[in-house]
């Protein structure tokens, strides 16, 4: 790994301009506050290597899939949170120069994000290639008190010369994403126009119809004093400008210029009423001034760290690294809108499209659970209750019926937008880490409420599901389930995968639990949902009863060793210390079929399993599995070294529980 940055407690800095590092630093460096979000692009124009990439929760494209063999079952689209309008765009010209960090002799750069208070700032003094010295002083937010609010202060120095400097303030709707599948752009323009010192531009997707409104009003100070400049109006096909001339700048003084942003989508605004929303609103954000703007933002964030903070003590880095999730999670999603979801990477580029995983149910979902008011957790679950109908969808798309859900691997809607075969189609232990997040959600809360209005009509589709997806073999008079490949990516088309079966056969029980405790509970409630589904309770639990007596574990002879699937022991047995540094890791230096027939891990799997149901193991049994698993474990995901460190305290090995963090 390639380590750049300074260690600090509450910030992210990077000290020296490297343009190899630019990509990677607008996506560590970006912000958010769960409506919207950027990469940490230059305000600036920049030729060099760059992702320029503004995103806004929930609105997406379904980008036409591109695959060299289709198979039934495939999603029509891989749906992407897009990279949308421009916001940030300052342009500076110097002269006849215009301002470029990929052109100029950068001689001091420093950028920090300051995690505490939500603030990006940057610093730099460049020279120009007709010798011209600037120094410039940037610093922006995206309001967490007002989700529609953004920032952008941006203060240019010129140090030894006089001449005139133009400002080009603007927003940019002619964007693309860099993973678009066949290189089209997907925004039409729909309006814009300039009124009363406010410029406005409303773009709207060529598929589906999502909207994003986006204005501005930029204000400039000489030496700390507002002047007031007449803006020349440039605009083009998705675009408007605002540039100004000034020609009284003199050396050593300074020019701010502040832009304040009203921005929404179509999911909390009609399009046309866009207009007069931001017209509306964008005065009143400029009147209370940046410092005001911030102040507000940063109570906004300091409460959400009184309740979220996790110290650490003795280890700088570790302390950085622990905030700098729980800063990224808080900014990605904030629970105040059940329409919206976690994606993998945030708001910090283009990688996964944005979508939702079971990421969020396995992973994500008790961090909101234990430092959130529970309606955050809550509205997770509500996000997959909504998008019940379209998991049903899913799951006649592949052949079963009668209410059976099977809940897409990739989505932004509902509708399955994921295309490799081996996880669309056969990783479908994703249904039992929806169900496991509802268990979750009601033991910590009691909200048994939810179970009867909404968690119990999920866990009746996905347990339909389940037995549907089972077969009886009648050479191991048991029933199985064939084909499918569990959270370790490294296997696919295998048979009873242990981590599969196991979370199946307690979805079941679990759903037949809160069946009594919603008809001991809420019987109005209960008897209204199964007239709703067509449930027939006694012959359907029957069924299921004698799944769950009857379904295979595999399990290593004479040993504690849960086999992670069937033929994983015919596999020659090797350690991650046998694979030598120079082929580390092995996705990026193997083919496909050696890893298939590797015996390595990517992630936890058997020990995922366990760590979802550590209270059913005995410590002998979770020791054992963790020491059989975990040498062959390369852990080449994020989602493993966290599952693994959490067990390895669960049996005192602290020192690779430390490792492993």
């Amino acid at each position: 790994m390639k380590k750049y940055l300074e260690v600090d407690e509450w910030k992210i800095i990077e000290k020296g301009f490297d343009p190899s590092n630019v990509e990677s630093s607008e996506s560590i460096f970006s912000i958010g506050n769960g409506k919207m979000g950027q990469r940490a692009n230059f305000e600036e124009h920049y030729s060099g290597h760059s992702l320029q990439g503004n995103y806004f929760a929930g609105i997406f494209y379904p980008d036409k899939t591109r695959v060299g063999w289709w198979k039934i079952g495939y999603p029509e689209y891989f749906g992407k949170m897009i990279n949308s309008v421009n916001w940030i765009g300052i342009d500076i010209i110097l002269g006849n120069e215009i301002l470029d960090l990929a052109k100029c002799t950068v001689t001091e750069f420093y950028r920090e994000l300051n995690m505490y208070d939500g603030l990006l700032a940057r610093s730099f003094t460049a020279i120009t290639k007709e010798g011209k010295t600037v120094k410039v002083f940037t610093r922006r937010f995206i309001s967490m008190a007002d989700f529609k609010t953004a920032v952008i202060e941006y203060s240019i120095t010129p140090i030894n010369f006089n001449d005139t400097i133009y400002v080009m303030s603007y927003l940019d709707g002619d964007v693309k994403n860099r993973d678009s599948n066949y290189k089209e752009k997907f925004w039409d323009e729909a309006e814009k126009c300039f009124d009363k010192e406010i410029a406005f531009l409303r773009v709207k997707t060529k598929k589906l119809d999502f909207h994003v409104g986006c204005g501005m009003k930029t204000e400039f100070y000489l030496n700390d004093k507002k002047i007031f400049k007449n803006a020349e109006i440039i605009k083009k096909d998705k675009y408007i400008g605002t540039r100004y001339f000034f020609n009284e700048i003199k050396q050593n003084e300074t020019l701010k210029i502040t832009k304040f942003l009203c921005n929404i989508t179509s999911l909390d605004c009609y399009p046309d009423k866009m207009l007069e929303e931001i017209t509306n609103n964008l005065p009143m954000i400029s009147n209370k001034g940046f410092n005001t703007l911030f102040e507000e933002h940063c109570n906004s964030w300091h409460k959400k760290w009184e309740k979220c903070d996790i110290k650490i003590e003795g280890d700088i880095e570790a302390q950085q690294g622990i905030r700098f999730n729980i800063f990224q999670l808080n900014q990605t999603y904030t629970g105040e809108d059940e329409r919206l979801n976690i994606g993998p990477k945030g708001f910090t580029g283009e990688k996964y499209g944005g979508g939702t995983y079971w990421d969020t149910e396995a992973f994500c979902f008790p961090f909101y659970l234990c430092t959130s008011n529970q309606n955050v957790a809550r509205n997770l679950l509500l996000y997959r209750y909504k998008q019940l109908p379209k998991a049903i969808e899913n799951g006649q798309k592949l052949g079963f019926t009668d209410g059976a859900a099977l809940f897409p691997m990739v989505t932004v809607n509902g509708e399955e937008c994921h295309n490799e075969w081996e996880i669309t189609f056969e990783e479908i232990h994703r249904n039992g880490a929806i169900a496991y997040a509802i268990y979750n959600y009601i033991r910590h809360t009691d909200d048994e409420e939810y179970l009867a209005k909404y968690g119990l009509e999920v866990l009746i589709a996905i347990s339909r599901f389940w037995k549907q997806r089972v077969n009886f073999s009648s050479v191991k008079n048991k029933y199985v389930i064939l084909g499918v490949t569990g959270p370790n990516e490294y296997e696919n088309n295998v048979n009873n995968n242990w981590y599969t079966n196991y979370i199946a056969r307690w979805t079941l029980q679990y759903t037949i639990d809160v069946i009594d405790l919603v008809k001991s509970k809420y019987i109005d409630i209960y008897n209204s949902l199964i007239k709703k589904i067509n449930f027939d309770e006694s012959k359907e639990i029957k069924v299921w009863k004698n799944i769950i007596d009857n379904l295979y574990l595999p399990i290593i002879e004479n040993t504690n060793i849960f086999l992670q699937q069937e033929g994983y022991l015919d596999k020659e047995m090797l350690t991650s210390k046998d694979i030598p540094q120079d082929q580390r890791p092995i996705n990026q230096h193997w083919s496909w079929d050696r890893i298939l027939r590797s015996c390595f891990i990517k992630q936890a799997d058997v020990i995922q399993g366990i760590y979802f149901f550590i209270d059913q193991f005995t410590f002998d049994q979770v020791k054992e599995n963790f020491y059989f698993y975990e040498p062959k474990t390369v852990h080449e995901s994020s989602l493993s070294p966290s599952i693994y460190s959490v067990v390895a305290s669960h049996i005192g090995d602290i020192n690779k529980a430390y490792e492993l963090y």
